[in-house]
């Protein structure tokens, strides 16, 4: 009888394009949390712009150089399998062609946020913008062999696209008459451990939160897509017949400009609060919270929320910081719309409201805090709801494909890399083209516009120097 020899496990490699450190965003976070649930079945090594921060000794940690695709060429080189967020085949084109199999992450509808980032730019501007994203989108569906998002209706949205970019084909048809070797569902996830109350961090340690207060928690950063703007004005609807509920932001804006510029409504939400007389009394800013800290704000809230205005991104987003809501067994106030508020709706975990609506906002905080039994009467809901999205759990369709990978069957039927539209890489402007640049921000856009594109250039530079 012939001896079994053992298979090696597949080498995957994943590339983030967002930094990997104590401080993480969504996309980090992301990656990072699929790249140890990966690495029970493969040998896994994360990529991340910069030197990293963070290790582990499950999986190898290494840094690339935005700027040169010579500091990524040996990982990907060297692995048998490649995950990557889309922003990255566009950072380095020779991802496109690459002769091994290719999972592109779109979990992000990158080119609807944009319609709200850019929304108030001259409409010329936001047209070329919106070309500009819409060819670098088609790209990745291109050239992809697998791909993952986060729930059903976005699978929906990139059936169509892939569909108009000539991937729904008898090809990949036949291969699998569902399409999920094509595109497959893994949400967001979260731990399957319990979360941990490290230390005090809010309740009579921040100064102006009170022990005995309550406190509403805004869970992730602000972005020009969601609505903390009438989040403050329920707080302070709330303020005229309670003293004792705080409002407080767990992040204001990305810490790294490179890879999320700086946002307008993170500054009008600020001016707001100061405006109402709220600021530091009723609401309180952190500039940032640490991945590995965030356990003991969440478990020492008493409500956490996410609000958005009804827009065409909401109806295809997930809002991700939910799941640490979940996670915290925290009961929740969401805007209708998206598909978490539907989980929430459904398995009963807290209030969902309608979009923009202040006084509905204030009404369901203020009835879930006069709920003395809450917690305990949501607390079976929360623990069914959590199994369902631990990383392990949702990471399902990645392994079953890592463990037969290959090239899309209809890759040599697919557009030619060569009639694809040119497309530029998303970087600060070279240096030749600063002066200009900065004239035409300094007339459209101000000063202040003018300076981000200056401080750009130089951290992109400092980024890979320091690499």
């Amino acid at each position: 009888m012939p001896s079994l020899i053992p298979v090696p496990a597949a080498k995957v490699l994943l590339i983030c394009h967002d930094v990997i450190g104590e401080n993480m965003a969504g996309p980090a976070i992301r990656y990072w949390e699929m790249a140890r649930a990966l690495s029970k079945d493969f040998e896994v090594t994360l990529a991340a712009p910069g030197r990293p921060r963070l290790q582990t000794d499950v999986f190898k940690v290494r840094g690339y150089a935005r700027s040169a695709a010579s500091s990524l060429a040996p990982l990907v080189a060297d692995a048998d399998v490649i995950l990557s967020f889309g922003f990255v085949l566009d950072l380095f084109p020779f991802l496109q062609s690459v002769e091994k199999p290719l999972i592109v992450d779109i979990y992000d509808p990158f080119t609807l946020e944009h319609l709200e980032v850019f929304g108030e730019r001259p409409i010329a501007d936001q047209a070329r913008i919106a070309s500009l994203y819409t060819a670098m989108l088609n790209q990745q569906l291109r050239a992809g062999d697998f791909f993952i998002c986060t729930n059903e209706r976005q699978r929906r949205f990139w059936l169509g696209m892939l569909t108009a970019n000539n991937r729904v084909n008898p090809s990949t048809y036949a291969e699998d008459r569902t399409l999920s070797r094509l595109i497959d569902i893994v949400p967001f996830g979260l731990p399957s451990d319990p979360p941990q109350h490290r230390r005090q961090v809010l309740k009579g340690v921040r100064p102006g939160i009170r022990l005995s207060d309550k406190v509403v928690l805004w869970g992730g950063g602000i972005w020009e897509w969601l609505d903390p703007i009438t989040l403050v004005q329920a707080v302070a609807k709330i303020a005229e017949v309670r003293d004792d509920v705080k409002l407080f932001f767990l992040g204001k804006q990305h810490f790294d400009t490179l890879t999320a510029p700086e946002t307008r409504i993170c500054e009008r939400t600020i001016r707001l609060c100061r405006d109402l007389g709220l600021l530091d009394t009723k609401v309180f800013f952190n500039d940032w919270t640490p991945y590995n800290e965030r356990e003991s704000y969440l478990l020492e809230a008493d409500i956490g929320v996410c609000l958005h205005p009804s827009h065409i991104e909401t109806r295809f987003a997930s809002r991700t910081r939910v799941l640490d809501y979940i996670w915290a067994q925290l009961p929740i106030v969401i805007s209708q719309g998206d598909s978490m508020s539907e989980v929430v709706r459904h398995r009963d975990l807290g209030r969902v409201v309608p979009c923009s609506n202040a006084d509905a906002v204030a009404n369901a905080i203020l009835d879930l805090l006069d709920d003395p039994w809450l917690r305990e009467r949501l607390r079976s809901n929360f623990e069914r709801t959590a199994q369902e999205y631990t990383w392990e759990r949702v990471i399902e369709p990645v392994i079953r494909w890592c463990r037969t990978p290959k090239r899309a069957p209809d890759k040599d039927g697919c557009v030619r890399w060569g009639s694809l539209p040119a497309v530029a890489a998303v970087s600060p402007t070279p240096l030749w083209k600063l002066p200009s640049r900065a004239a035409y921000l300094l007339r459209s856009d101000g000063a202040g516009a003018m300076m981000r594109e200056v401080r750009n250039y130089v951290r992109w530079r400092m980024a890979d120097y320091l690499f």
